[in-house]
Protein backbone atom coordinates (compact mmCIF):
# COMPACT_ATOMS: atom_id res chain seq x y z
CA UNK A 1 0.00 0.00 0.00
CA UNK A 2 3.04 2.24 0.73
CA UNK A 3 4.71 1.34 -2.38
CA UNK A 4 1.63 2.06 -4.65
CA UNK A 5 1.17 5.83 -2.89
CA UNK A 6 4.37 6.87 -3.49
CA UNK A 7 4.47 5.74 -7.23
CA UNK A 8 0.63 7.62 -7.15
CA UNK A 9 2.29 10.87 -5.32
CA UNK A 10 5.66 10.64 -8.05
CA UNK A 11 3.42 10.49 -10.89
CA UNK A 12 1.78 13.28 -10.14
CA UNK A 13 5.11 14.98 -9.24
CA UNK A 14 6.12 14.64 -12.88
CA UNK A 15 2.91 15.22 -14.20
CA UNK A 16 2.63 18.47 -12.51
CA UNK A 17 6.44 19.46 -13.73
CA UNK A 18 5.91 18.53 -17.03
CA UNK A 19 3.54 21.18 -16.51
CA UNK A 20 5.48 24.33 -17.27
CA UNK A 21 3.91 27.77 -16.86
CA UNK A 22 1.14 26.83 -14.75
CA UNK A 23 -0.17 26.93 -11.07
CA UNK A 24 -1.42 24.10 -9.43
CA UNK A 25 -4.78 25.40 -9.16
CA UNK A 26 -4.77 25.48 -13.30
CA UNK A 27 -2.95 22.29 -13.88
CA UNK A 28 -5.93 20.41 -11.25
CA UNK A 29 -8.73 22.26 -13.27
CA UNK A 30 -7.49 20.89 -16.66
CA UNK A 31 -7.02 17.20 -15.57
CA UNK A 32 -10.52 17.26 -14.07
CA UNK A 33 -12.11 19.03 -17.39
CA UNK A 34 -9.90 16.24 -19.45
CA UNK A 35 -12.15 13.28 -17.73
CA UNK A 36 -15.11 15.16 -17.80
CA UNK A 37 -15.17 15.75 -21.73
CA UNK A 38 -13.86 11.89 -21.64
CA UNK A 39 -15.78 10.03 -19.63
CA UNK A 40 -19.23 12.27 -18.68
CA UNK A 41 -22.38 11.09 -20.24
CA UNK A 42 -23.93 13.97 -23.03
CA UNK A 43 -26.61 15.13 -20.21
CA UNK A 44 -24.09 15.77 -18.20
CA UNK A 45 -22.38 17.74 -20.90
CA UNK A 46 -25.21 19.25 -21.88
CA UNK A 47 -26.81 20.66 -18.87
CA UNK A 48 -23.03 21.67 -17.35
CA UNK A 49 -22.74 24.05 -20.83
CA UNK A 50 -25.87 25.47 -19.97
CA UNK A 51 -24.74 26.23 -16.29
CA UNK A 52 -22.14 28.02 -18.09
CA UNK A 53 -23.89 29.98 -20.04
CA UNK A 54 -26.16 30.83 -16.90
CA UNK A 55 -22.98 31.90 -15.39
CA UNK A 56 -23.55 29.91 -12.39
CA UNK A 57 -21.11 26.92 -13.21
CA UNK A 58 -18.57 26.97 -10.13
CA UNK A 59 -15.05 27.84 -10.49
CA UNK A 60 -11.84 25.91 -10.53
CA UNK A 61 -11.22 27.21 -6.81
CA UNK A 62 -14.61 26.16 -5.74
CA UNK A 63 -14.40 22.77 -6.80
CA UNK A 64 -11.24 22.62 -5.38
CA UNK A 65 -12.73 23.85 -1.81
CA UNK A 66 -15.47 21.12 -2.22
CA UNK A 67 -12.86 18.15 -3.31
CA UNK A 68 -11.31 19.54 0.42
CA UNK A 69 -14.75 19.84 2.31
CA UNK A 70 -15.81 16.36 1.04
CA UNK A 71 -12.76 14.51 0.52
CA UNK A 72 -11.10 16.34 4.37
CA UNK A 73 -14.55 15.25 6.11
CA UNK A 74 -14.49 11.44 5.15
CA UNK A 75 -10.84 11.24 6.29
CA UNK A 76 -11.56 12.65 9.45
CA UNK A 77 -14.72 10.96 10.29
CA UNK A 78 -13.17 7.11 8.60
CA UNK A 79 -10.19 8.06 11.03
CA UNK A 80 -12.29 8.26 14.33
CA UNK A 81 -13.90 5.64 13.47
CA UNK A 82 -10.97 3.43 12.98
CA UNK A 83 -7.74 4.90 13.27
CA UNK A 84 -6.48 4.04 10.50
CA UNK A 85 -4.46 5.77 8.00
CA UNK A 86 -4.86 3.65 5.02
CA UNK A 87 -8.76 3.63 6.13
CA UNK A 88 -8.89 7.48 6.29
CA UNK A 89 -6.78 7.44 2.78
CA UNK A 90 -9.67 5.45 0.98
CA UNK A 91 -12.07 6.98 2.32
CA UNK A 92 -10.56 10.76 1.00
CA UNK A 93 -10.53 8.95 -2.70
CA UNK A 94 -14.26 8.12 -2.23
CA UNK A 95 -15.18 11.19 -0.80
CA UNK A 96 -13.36 13.30 -3.77
CA UNK A 97 -15.14 10.26 -6.28
CA UNK A 98 -18.62 11.83 -5.41
CA UNK A 99 -18.11 15.65 -6.34
CA UNK A 100 -18.40 14.94 -10.07
CA UNK A 101 -21.97 14.00 -8.81
CA UNK A 102 -23.17 15.93 -7.09
CA UNK A 103 -21.89 18.58 -9.59
CA UNK A 104 -24.26 16.67 -11.89
CA UNK A 105 -27.33 16.49 -9.48
CA UNK A 106 -26.50 20.53 -9.26
CA UNK A 107 -26.05 21.41 -12.63
CA UNK A 108 -29.32 18.85 -13.66
CA UNK A 109 -31.32 21.10 -10.80
CA UNK A 110 -30.03 24.66 -12.16
CA UNK A 111 -30.77 23.73 -16.04
CA UNK A 112 -34.76 22.14 -14.55
CA UNK A 113 -35.21 25.61 -13.22
CA UNK A 114 -34.07 27.05 -16.10
CA UNK A 115 -36.44 25.02 -18.39
CA UNK A 116 -39.42 25.16 -16.12
CA UNK A 117 -38.84 29.28 -16.20
CA UNK A 118 -38.59 29.19 -19.89
CA UNK A 119 -41.78 27.54 -20.18
CA UNK A 120 -43.32 29.98 -17.84
CA UNK A 121 -42.55 32.58 -20.13
CA UNK A 122 -43.62 30.11 -23.28
CA UNK A 123 -47.12 29.52 -22.00
CA UNK A 124 -47.94 33.05 -20.45
CA UNK A 125 -47.08 34.84 -23.40
CA UNK A 126 -48.31 32.33 -26.69
CA UNK A 127 -51.50 33.36 -24.71
CA UNK A 128 -51.00 36.85 -24.31
CA UNK A 129 -50.01 37.40 -28.09
CA UNK A 130 -53.11 35.14 -29.39
CA UNK A 131 -55.97 37.48 -27.39
CA UNK A 132 -54.49 39.82 -30.41
CA UNK A 133 -53.46 37.55 -33.45
CA UNK A 134 -56.05 35.16 -32.98
CA UNK A 135 -54.12 32.04 -33.95
CA UNK A 136 -51.76 30.00 -32.79
CA UNK A 137 -49.08 30.06 -35.26
CA UNK A 138 -49.16 33.55 -35.44
CA UNK A 139 -48.77 33.53 -31.69
CA UNK A 140 -45.82 31.36 -31.58
CA UNK A 141 -44.27 34.06 -33.63
CA UNK A 142 -45.18 36.61 -32.03
CA UNK A 143 -43.18 34.82 -28.63
CA UNK A 144 -39.86 33.64 -31.05
CA UNK A 145 -39.49 37.51 -32.25
CA UNK A 146 -39.62 38.94 -29.13
CA UNK A 147 -36.30 37.36 -27.75
CA UNK A 148 -38.02 36.38 -24.39
CA UNK A 149 -36.95 32.89 -25.58
CA UNK A 150 -33.75 30.76 -25.45
CA UNK A 151 -32.32 27.55 -26.51
CA UNK A 152 -33.01 25.01 -26.51
CA UNK A 153 -37.02 26.13 -26.05
CA UNK A 154 -36.59 28.89 -28.22
CA UNK A 155 -35.32 26.47 -31.17
CA UNK A 156 -38.41 23.95 -30.55
CA UNK A 157 -40.71 26.71 -30.80
CA UNK A 158 -38.92 27.17 -34.51
CA UNK A 159 -39.82 23.36 -35.20
CA UNK A 160 -43.10 23.75 -34.25
CA UNK A 161 -43.53 26.62 -36.72
CA UNK A 162 -41.87 24.72 -39.62
CA UNK A 163 -44.09 21.32 -38.93
CA UNK A 164 -47.26 24.05 -38.33
CA UNK A 165 -46.59 25.37 -42.20
CA UNK A 166 -45.40 21.84 -43.66
CA UNK A 167 -48.28 20.23 -42.65
CA UNK A 168 -51.34 22.75 -42.84
CA UNK A 169 -52.26 22.28 -39.04
CA UNK A 170 -50.94 22.62 -35.21
CA UNK A 171 -51.17 18.90 -34.64
CA UNK A 172 -48.04 17.58 -35.03
CA UNK A 173 -46.61 20.74 -33.84
CA UNK A 174 -48.36 20.14 -30.72
CA UNK A 175 -47.45 16.50 -29.88
CA UNK A 176 -44.08 17.27 -30.81
CA UNK A 177 -43.42 20.09 -28.12
CA UNK A 178 -45.80 17.42 -25.77
CA UNK A 179 -43.21 14.88 -26.21
CA UNK A 180 -40.16 17.45 -25.33
CA UNK A 181 -41.28 19.23 -22.09
CA UNK A 182 -44.50 17.36 -20.62
CA UNK A 183 -45.42 19.61 -18.27
CA UNK A 184 -49.41 20.30 -17.07
CA UNK A 185 -49.65 23.47 -18.05
CA UNK A 186 -48.11 23.15 -21.46
CA UNK A 187 -50.77 20.22 -22.47
CA UNK A 188 -53.74 21.37 -20.65
CA UNK A 189 -52.71 25.13 -22.92
CA UNK A 190 -52.28 23.32 -26.24
CA UNK A 191 -55.33 20.91 -25.33
CA UNK A 192 -57.14 24.69 -25.57
CA UNK A 193 -55.43 25.98 -28.52
CA UNK A 194 -56.70 22.61 -30.35
CA UNK A 195 -60.24 23.00 -29.47
CA UNK A 196 -60.01 27.09 -30.07
CA UNK A 197 -58.42 26.02 -33.37
CA UNK A 198 -60.93 23.48 -34.55
CA UNK A 199 -63.95 24.68 -32.97
CA UNK A 200 -64.10 28.45 -33.37
CA UNK A 201 -62.12 30.78 -31.99
CA UNK A 202 -65.92 32.69 -30.15
CA UNK A 203 -65.68 33.13 -26.86
CA UNK A 204 -62.43 31.99 -26.11
CA UNK A 205 -61.43 35.01 -24.27
CA UNK A 206 -62.74 33.34 -20.82
CA UNK A 207 -61.00 30.24 -21.14
CA UNK A 208 -57.79 32.02 -22.25
CA UNK A 209 -57.68 33.87 -19.14
CA UNK A 210 -58.87 30.97 -17.02
CA UNK A 211 -56.23 29.35 -18.34
CA UNK A 212 -53.28 32.07 -17.17
CA UNK A 213 -54.53 32.08 -13.55
CA UNK A 214 -54.20 28.51 -13.37
CA UNK A 215 -50.41 29.22 -15.43
CA UNK A 216 -50.22 31.91 -12.56
CA UNK A 217 -51.25 29.77 -9.43
CA UNK A 218 -49.46 26.74 -10.53
CA UNK A 219 -46.02 28.73 -10.60
CA UNK A 220 -46.34 30.22 -7.92
CA UNK A 221 -46.70 26.99 -5.98
CA UNK A 222 -43.56 25.59 -7.82
CA UNK A 223 -41.66 28.74 -6.34
CA UNK A 224 -42.99 28.31 -3.01
CA UNK A 225 -42.09 24.57 -3.16
CA UNK A 226 -38.44 25.85 -4.05
CA UNK A 227 -37.81 27.54 -1.02
CA UNK A 228 -39.40 24.66 0.90
CA UNK A 229 -37.37 22.50 -0.73
CA UNK A 230 -33.84 24.40 0.04
CA UNK A 231 -34.81 24.83 4.10
CA UNK A 232 -35.68 21.37 3.98
CA UNK A 233 -32.42 20.33 2.69
CA UNK A 234 -30.58 22.38 5.11
CA UNK A 235 -32.16 21.17 7.97
CA UNK A 236 -31.15 17.43 5.89
CA UNK A 237 -27.75 18.02 6.07
CA UNK A 238 -27.77 18.98 9.89
CA UNK A 239 -29.21 15.57 10.19
CA UNK A 240 -27.36 13.30 7.83
CA UNK A 241 -23.79 14.69 9.74
CA UNK A 242 -25.54 14.30 13.25
CA UNK A 243 -25.84 10.60 12.07
CA UNK A 244 -22.40 10.07 11.76
CA UNK A 245 -21.61 11.86 15.21
CA UNK A 246 -23.03 8.81 17.03
CA UNK A 247 -20.13 6.65 17.05
CA UNK A 248 -18.32 9.37 18.07
CA UNK A 249 -21.12 9.48 21.21
CA UNK A 250 -20.73 5.87 21.64
CA UNK A 251 -16.77 5.70 21.54
CA UNK A 252 -17.11 8.76 24.39
CA UNK A 253 -19.08 6.78 26.24
CA UNK A 254 -17.07 3.48 25.85
CA UNK A 255 -13.88 5.71 26.13
CA UNK A 256 -11.09 5.36 23.69
CA UNK A 257 -8.63 2.30 24.57
CA UNK A 258 -12.01 0.14 25.29
CA UNK A 259 -13.16 1.24 21.50
CA UNK A 260 -9.96 0.48 20.18
CA UNK A 261 -9.71 -3.17 21.18
CA UNK A 262 -12.76 -3.70 20.00
CA UNK A 263 -11.88 -2.57 16.22
CA UNK A 264 -9.89 -5.50 16.50
CA UNK A 265 -12.42 -7.85 16.00
CA UNK A 266 -13.74 -7.81 12.42
CA UNK A 267 -17.04 -8.10 12.71
CA UNK A 268 -16.91 -4.48 14.53
CA UNK A 269 -14.55 -3.46 11.92
CA UNK A 270 -17.73 -4.46 8.87
CA UNK A 271 -20.59 -3.01 11.13
CA UNK A 272 -18.58 0.49 11.23
CA UNK A 273 -18.05 0.08 7.80
CA UNK A 274 -21.60 -0.24 7.34
CA UNK A 275 -22.62 2.37 9.64
CA UNK A 276 -20.86 4.86 7.32
CA UNK A 277 -21.81 3.66 4.13
CA UNK A 278 -25.39 3.29 4.98
CA UNK A 279 -25.45 7.26 6.26
CA UNK A 280 -23.14 8.29 2.89
CA UNK A 281 -26.22 6.71 1.03
CA UNK A 282 -28.77 8.45 3.16
CA UNK A 283 -27.25 11.80 2.06
CA UNK A 284 -26.47 11.11 -1.44
CA UNK A 285 -30.29 9.81 -2.03
CA UNK A 286 -31.24 13.15 0.03
CA UNK A 287 -29.01 15.54 -2.29
CA UNK A 288 -30.53 13.38 -5.20
CA UNK A 289 -34.14 14.17 -3.90
CA UNK A 290 -33.22 18.13 -3.45
CA UNK A 291 -32.29 18.49 -6.68
CA UNK A 292 -34.22 16.53 -8.91
CA UNK A 293 -37.98 17.27 -10.28
CA UNK A 294 -37.77 21.00 -10.06
CA UNK A 295 -40.96 22.47 -11.25
CA UNK A 296 -42.43 19.05 -11.25
CA UNK A 297 -46.21 19.37 -11.08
Amino acid sequence: MELFILIAIALFVMMYRGYSGKNATRFINDQVTTLYDKFAPYSFKKVREKTKQLGREYTPRQYIIQCALIGGGAGLIAYLYFYNIFTAILYVALGIALVPYLAFLRCKRIYSEFIFEQIQVYTSNTIMEFATRQSFVKSLEGVRESGLLEDPVAGDVDRMIELAYKNGSIDESIEYFNKLYPYYIVKNMHQLFLQITKEGARNSADSLEQMQTDIDTLVEGVYRDRIDRANFHKRFLQFGVMLYVLVLLVQYLLGKESYILLLQKWYIKGLLHGILLLNSYFLIKGEKYYNENVGAE
